[in-house]
């Protein structure tokens, strides 16, 4: 059998089962209606995909014809299906990507942290006050995922927020990317990148000599 090819129904006899397709190269196949795949009878000029091969004879007849409409129709489903699995991958990749790029910044600030502590530049205690709390927001927003699952009482986000200005920003960060919450919502994300703003001022302000004395008395 011979790779599919396309034509149309130039003759058909109802009556005797059969007909002939005229390929695009302007030959005259003959086919035989169970070799018609539609739950239909053929009809007159229409558009059909098949494949040819030969009777018991020798004789070159057509064989698996089907409607064009019916092979365009499931090759767009076929192509529409490989584009969502490939837009499936290629999210899920940028996905993991951004979980990598996220874990590294949040260890990275927290060697930082380590570097000026051991240089005398910051205090051990901003260093275990980061430590603390973003471990904190991890467990919450931990919690409020769960909540959220199971239609339980919610964390507001306000709780959240705060958490992340006074430090817990990096624990949130991390939860948002692993346990995939609070990461879709544009509100949410934009209140989130202002509280790591307003604490990188906050730490600023500590290194260039501001008092610490709150800090200590509350630890």
């Amino acid at each position: 059998m011979t790779s599919r090819q396309q034509g149309r129904v130039k003759k058909w006899q109802d009556d005797k089962g059969f007909g002939f397709i005229e390929t695009e190269a302007g030959e005259s196949v003959f086919f035989h209606v169970s070799e018609f795949k539609a739950q239909r009878r053929p009809e007159v000029g229409e558009q059909v995909v098949f494949a040819t091969g030969q009777d018991n004879q020798g004789r070159l007849q057509a064989r698996e014809v089907q409607e064009l409409r019916f092979v365009q129709k499931k090759m767009a489903e076929k192509n529409q299906q490989i584009r969502q699995r490939n837009r499936k991958r290629s999210t899920q990749a940028d996905f993991e990507a951004g979980q990598k790029k996220r874990l590294f910044l949040g260890v990275g600030f927290y060697a930082v942290l380590v570097l000026l502590a051991v240089t005398d530049k910051l205090s051990w205690l901003v260093v275990g006050w980061y430590v603390a709390l973003g471990f904190i927001s991890y467990i919450i927003y931990a919690k409020d995922k769960a909540a959220a699952q199971n239609n339980d009482w919610r964390t507001p986000e306000s709780t959240l927020h705060l958490l992340s200005a006074l430090g817990g920003w990096v624990g949130a960060m991390v939860a948002q990317t692993y346990l995939r919450h609070k990461s879709q919502k544009p509100e949410f994300r934009m209140a989130y990148y202002l509280t790591v703003v307003i604490n990188m001022a906050g730490l600023l302000f500590v290194l260039s000599g501001g008092q610490l004395r709150f800090l200590e008395a509350l630890l």
